[in-house]
């Protein structure tokens, strides 16, 4: 992305996109009392709450009556459908790991099948975006926290600290290129979620030979543990790297959030916030509902001069519907390079 003169003036930046996670799949509902949606009129009176307050993307997955998160479609299916309806103008955006947490206490952090995982493309109502990995690769959500992150919660607890320590994501280019293709077949963005630029380069070589043909929309996510740090070093390469037609979101964790989200702010990028994320207020004095998380995001985003993007706005910013017919098309409309012309012998 170039950054020219006046690219930090509010008035020359998309308002901002507000992606809430609300449901914390990997937490249990003992960690946050009264902020962990379980039944499902609590998920969609939570995704109500984080609209009203000024979430325009819903980042989602579904909890069991018992606590868990849900591995079962049709749960997913319910709250789409629900939702469609309580919030119809939110973008919703379905996690694409079904759920992060491990289903026993003390299991490993599994996910489903290939072919379970390509179900996602089958949901109904269609999500506006699934999240999609890129690369396959270690995701260890616990490396960068600190103990008072976690003392307390579930995840403090030493089988289950271990099971996220050895969580993986496999997001082979086999497995990868097939998911776009179905979710692409079926109306559905796929949002990708990277966590550094290898992973950039290899969605840019996909759409160099029109296995890709989707708008560039990315969230880099810092937290550690197989992927970046969230540090301004990291944060200005990755950005750097990314063209200027692609719409990009930063998302970290804990006490990261609040600082990377205000450098997304500044920036004219886009935030994340949620319990997914963090769970904390920034002295750790007390626990922060995702709700709360939005409001302070607004207020400074307001503060900035930076204007908070609506329902629609937000669809249009994220280019929800829009496909493309072929690599040449995808590199333009997403601000690559052209393919190099093969000259003739």
């Amino acid at each position: 992305m170039n950054f020219l003169d006046g690219s930090l003036h509010p008035e020359n930046q998309e308002k901002l996109v507000i992606t809430c996670a609300p449901y914390g799949p990997e937490w249990m509902p003992a960690d946050f009392p009264g902020d962990i949606p379980v039944t499902m009129q609590e998920h969609v009176q939570k995704a109500v709450d984080c609209y009203n307050a000024g979430a325009t993307v819903l980042h989602l997955h579904v909890r069991e009556l018992d606590g868990h998160g849900s591995k079962r479609l049709s749960m997913f299916n319910e709250l789409l459908d629900r939702l469609r309806t309580a919030v119809p103008k939110m973008v919703l955006q379905v996690g694409g790991s079904i759920s992060f947490a491990p289903e026993g206490e003390g299991e490993v952090a599994k996910w489903l099948s290939d072919d379970t995982r390509h179900m996602l493309a089958e949901l109904t109502p269609r999500p506006d975006q699934v999240t999609v990995a890129v690369n396959t690769n270690q995701m260890n959500i616990v490396e960068q926290m600190c103990e008072a992150d976690l003392r307390g919660t579930s995840i403090g607890e030493p089988a289950m600290y271990h099971a996220y320590r050895e969580m993986t994501i496999p997001a082979g280019p086999g497995w990868l290129e097939e998911h776009i293709k179905r979710l692409s077949a079926n109306g559905i963005q796929s949002h990708f979620q990277l966590a550094n630029i290898t992973q950039l380069e290899t969605i840019e070589r996909m759409m160099r030979r029109g296995a890709c043909n989707v708008p560039l929309i990315l969230t880099w996510v810092a937290i550690g543990g197989g992927f970046d740090a969230p540090n301004i070093y990291n944060l200005a390469n990755f950005v750097r790297a990314c063209p200027d037609g692609s719409v990009l979101t930063l998302e970290s964790s804990m006490l990261n959030v609040l600082p990377v989200n205000m450098m997304a702010i500044a920036m004219g990028l886009h935030v994340r916030c949620g319990i997914e994320d963090n769970i904390w207020t920034q002295d750790r004095k007390e626990k922060m509902s995702s709700v709360r998380q939005i409001e302070q995001l607004v207020r400074i985003s307001e503060e900035f001069g930076r204007g908070v993007a609506d329902g629609d706005e937000a669809k249009r910013i994220y280019r929800i519907g829009e496909f493309y017919k072929d690599a040449d098309e995808t590199l333009a409309r997403n601000g690559f390079a052209p393919n190099r012309k093969v000259r003739a012998a």
